[in-house]
């Protein structure tokens, strides 16, 4: 297996992830309710133009176009046979896009939530998860992959299954939870849940942390609740670009360049290691989030206060696990850069 993250998150303070997969791909004429894993196979020069995008734009590491690439999700378009293939074929073209790059570049197969509720809830087994997540895995593994990378979970059952599949596949990898629900996963998991159930996995992580939810002040919070654990592991942050819109029949993030810098800032200060984007984040976000860090001296933790007002209002009055001190009122609007 490949040690380039550990090595690097070793040698560096932090580390710069990419950001968006599917916005960028819209904008490239992907259609709504199409797989863009398929374009791993019918469009590659689109898919290295996404990840040399990230690259170009200053990324330590960026995700491959596998978020679907599982067979339970691609069950919905009659592909569940190509699985491991398609997993394989879109980490080729990143191995080869890091491998130009002249400098050590992270390759994070990316690993999205299979779409199925587990037991006891729903009617998907741990063994059948495992069996789905590994079948990935060892495509991701073959593609050329340093790291797995399983991200926007909201189940513990689910993220159990994926560190069991890892393990099997062995493969170093990071995790992280959607916290899109008043704090919690839409499953109920808060912060500090998170941290005793990496803690207690048999596989734990490299990293582990936040990405997506509703916003970056919310994301932030979250990181913030992360640290305040004492956790050792490393931190990652992967907060949207704003706010989404409906505009003009599109979805649109109306966060700017300046303000992901501002929120890329906070998060090292939060705790984060690994600080990118998620959804709507784009290359010209991803230079102003470098170039913040390379250039903004670390400082303490920001207060709930500073993060609403310089990122904009939290979506719930607190970070789901009910302490509500020191909380900011969602009627408090701010200083937003937006």
């Amino acid at each position: 297996m490949t040690q380039l993250l550990h090595t690097l998150l070793a040698q560096r303070d932090w580390l710069l992830a990419d950001g968006a997969t599917g916005t960028n791909l819209f904008n490239m004429g992907l259609e709504s309710g199409d797989p863009p894993e398929f374009w791993n196979d019918t469009k590659p020069d689109n898919i290295r133009k996404l990840y040399s995008g990230a690259v170009e734009a200053g990324s330590d590491l960026f995700l491959t176009n596998t978020f679907g690439a599982n067979a339970s999700r691609l069950r919905l378009h009659n592909a569940q046979h190509r699985a491991r293939e398609l997993s394989r074929i879109g980490t080729e073209i990143a191995r080869d896009v890091a491998d130009r790059a002249g400098h050590p570049v992270v390759v994070a197969g990316s690993v999205g939530p299979t779409g199925d509720i587990m037991e006891p809830a729903g009617p998907l087994s741990h063994s059948d998860a495992v069996e789905i997540f590994h079948e990935q895995a060892e495509g991701l593994k073959e593609g050329g992959a340093d790291v797995l990378w399983l991200e926007t979970i909201s189940a513990p059952e689910e993220y159990r299954a994926a560190a069991a599949a890892f393990a099997l596949a062995d493969m170093p990898w990071c995790g992280t939870m959607s916290f899109d629900t008043a704090g919690r996963t839409m499953m109920g998991v808060t912060s500090s849940a998170m941290v005793d159930l990496v803690e207690t996995l048999p596989n734990p992580p490299l990293a582990f942390g936040a990405n997506c939810g509703t916003g970056a002040s919310d994301l932030l919070r979250t990181v913030l609740g992360f640290a305040a654990t004492g956790t050792d592991r490393p931190l990652i942050a992967k907060g949207n670009a704003g706010i989404p819109k409906y505009v003009d029949g599109h979805i649109h993030y109306d966060g700017t360049p300046d303000l992901m810098a501002a929120y890329a800032v906070m998060a090292r200060d939060s705790g984060a290691r690994i600080i990118g984007g998620c959804c709507g984040t784009m290359p010209e976000h991803l230079r102003a989030m470098r170039h913040a860090l390379e250039t903004t001296a670390k400082q303490p933790a920001p207060t709930l206060d500073m993060i609403a007002a310089e990122i904009g209002p939290f979506s719930s009055d607190n970070d789901g696990t009910g302490d509500q001190s020191n909380a900011p009122k969602r009627e408090r609007r701010g200083r937003r850069r937006a």
